[in-house]
């Protein structure tokens, strides 16, 4: 009877140590991961904090940080899934193999974050070894986002390199290299502040038939005097003088007439 409730006390026991392990236990460590997360959403400047407990996609936010395509933690999984229902093949090498790429890329995101908060590349290997405490220490401490950085080496392969534009996500300056003759998008720009009314139309009155004044003469550029222009025909050469000189007169003038041979008389004396 006693070994029958010992038994019976030590399956009690393992169960709830097993609803421990499977399911409070990674609650409580998604939950924590999750609130690590929204703190480094934050200095990055994403909009709604929701976002960082919303599985999966917070992780897709978390690379699209980091440069690369948010959509390649979809093509992970999607290849975890067709590991899985292989026999054999899937188990003994698809699966190792996309568990080794996942968390070469997962290093990668944390590198370019770790770059953008202030740390050095160095900060990758204690995202290796303990990925909480680094989340931890970037989410706390007192960093700030610099998107700024060289942009990555990836940026313009297809399958890493990130071009996705998301509303409430700001895009990432080093996330794509610029390239002539495309133009890529910026990430989401905000609207044009207030809105300008179109010109309303008028009615302009004709012009007053008058007397237009001529144009003044037109006033002398500015800057090297112009050169005056040469005349376009040559002056008319002078009169030739006459071929022969005036006839000299042909009688002298006349001489004048001569005086009168007596004065005239005395109107006073009486006559003779």
């Amino acid at each position: 009877m006693n070994d029958y409730y010992g038994y019976d006390g030590l399956s009690g026991g393992a169960l709830v140590a097993l609803i421990l392990v499977y399911t409070i236990l990674p609650l409580a460590i998604y939950a924590l991961y999750s609130w690590f997360y929204m703190k480094i959403f934050e200095k990055a400047g994403v909009q709604g904090k929701w976002r960082a407990w919303v599985p999966v996609y917070s992780t897709m936010i978390f690379y699209k940080l980091g440069d690369l395509s948010p959509w390649l933690v979809l093509y992970l999984i999607g290849g975890g899934i067709i590991g899985s229902i292989i026999p054999f093949l899937g188990w003994f090498l698809i699966l190792p193999l996309i568990g080794i790429a996942g968390r070469v890329i997962d290093l990668i995101a944390a590198w370019r974050v770790g770059l953008k908060l202030q740390k050095d590349a160095v900060w990758v290997v204690l995202y290796f070894f303990l990925p909480p405490v680094w989340l931890g220490i970037n989410a706390f401490d007192k960093s700030r986002w610099n998107a700024g950085i060289q942009p990555a080496s990836w940026a313009a392969n297809s399958l890493l390199g990130d071009r996705t534009v998301w509303d409430g996500i700001p895009a990432q300056a080093s996330a794509a290299a610029p390239q002539a003759g495309y133009g890529a998008p910026q990430g989401y720009a905000p609207p044009a502040q207030g809105y300008a009314p179109p010109a309303q139309p008028g009615y302009a009155p004709p012009a007053q038939p008058g007397y237009a004044p001529p144009a003044g003469p037109a006033a002398p550029a500015t800057g090297a005097p112009v050169p005056p222009v040469p005349p376009t025909t040559p002056p008319a050469p002078p009169a030739a003088p006459p071929a022969t000189p005036p006839a000299p007169p042909t009688a002298p003038p006349a001489a004048p007439s001569a005086p009168p041979a007596a004065p005239p008389a005395d109107p006073t004396q009486p006559p003779a």
